[in-house]
């Protein structure tokens, strides 16, 4: 049965993506379309999303299906679907299926799609699991460059270089990526601070002021430490920037800057797992962008650096 409702979120999704350059990284519109869908699947309810799980369940068959077909697999109509296609960001439904064509052929032709989405049994030869893994991850940086703007890694980096204090935020394994990056500024003299304690976490973020960063991160969004301890570093006119893999979370409306990832959860890994390796790598890019910027300064701190702890090495051909 084809569902005639009127969703109400479709003007907020158009709005949103009228006000959005989504072009990303890869700067080719055709690039990261399933990841947008993935991504504004959870800003959109009723019909809408209807249309998104049914294009997210089988984008080839949506790729191949006339507007007409997808509404009535999706249980919706055909304005419906045209409605869904402004709220990603496309012209009409011919636009989107051209993208999802493009992306999917690619996809193929690379082996991104081998066996992405199937469970994985207790009887799985770790060569198939490997597979698996790597195809899941392959296709979770190829979304995450095309969803990432590096206009806003570009502010980012600027805000870090000329910062005196960087305070990273985040909690549960949103901690690790934070203190894999603290690590890294570290090493070329950014004074950096990872923290994971929500008491120390607003303790140290209310020090921070004017010409400061605080860096929150959570691929939810949502996690309440984390969006505390970013608040009280806004509150104290820090810039604040956001590590997530939603725009519209709760993290991201409150940040100065937004730097988005993607995820492609697999069986015993969910999409807050899934998505730390396109968070290591999209703070890999904002680390060496900052390097960059302090060229000098940061080359002599990780020379320093590095003579300090060199004699704490095995010489060669010694064992313990």
């Amino acid at each position: 049965m084809v569902d005639h409702e009127a969703d109400t979120s479709a003007g907020t999704a158009v709005a949103d993506a009228e006000g959005v350059d989504r072009r990303g990284a890869l700067g080719v519109a055709s690039d990261g379309v399933l990841a947008r869908v993935r991504t504004g699947a959870d800003e959109l309810t009723g019909a809408l999303r209807r249309v998104a799980e049914q294009v997210l369940t089988d984008p080839e068959a949506a790729a191949r299906a006339t507007i007409v077909e997808l509404a009535e697999r999706s249980g919706t109509s055909p304005a419906t679907v045209t409605r869904f296609c402004r709220a990603m960001g496309f012209d009409g439904y011919a636009d989107l299926r051209l993208g999802i064509a493009t992306e999917t052929g690619r996809a193929r032709s690379a082996g991104w799609t081998v066996d992405i989405g199937r469970e994985i049994q207790p009887g799985d030869p770790l060569e198939r699991v490997l597979e698996q893994l790597i195809a899941a991850d392959t296709r979770a940086m190829h979304d995450t460059a095309a969803l990432l703007d590096l206009a806003e890694v570009e502010r980012a980096a600027v805000a870090i270089a000329g910062a005196s204090r960087v305070n990273i935020f985040g909690a549960s394994g949103s901690a690790l990526v934070g203190e894999e990056m603290q690590f890294s500024l570290h090493r070329i003299g950014v004074a950096a601070w990872a923290w994971h304690d929500v008491h120390s976490g607003l303790a140290a973020a209310a020090l921070l002021r004017s010409g400061d960063v605080a860096l929150g991160i959570s691929h939810s969004g949502q996690t309440r430490e984390a969006i505390e301890m970013l608040a009280e570093g806004d509150s104290r006119g820090a810039t604040t920037i956001a590590l997530t893999g939603f725009r519209r979370s709760p993290l991201a409306e409150l940040a100065d800057i937004v730097l988005l990832t993607a995820s492609q959860a697999t069986t015993f890994r969910p999409d807050a797992l899934s998505a730390r390796h396109p968070q290591l790598v999209v703070l890999d890019l904002l680390y060496i962008a900052v390097a960059q910027r302090t060229h000098d300064r940061a080359h002599a701190a990780f020379r320093r650096t590095a003579q300090a702890v060199d004699g704490h090495k095995a010489a060669r051909g010694v064992t313990a």
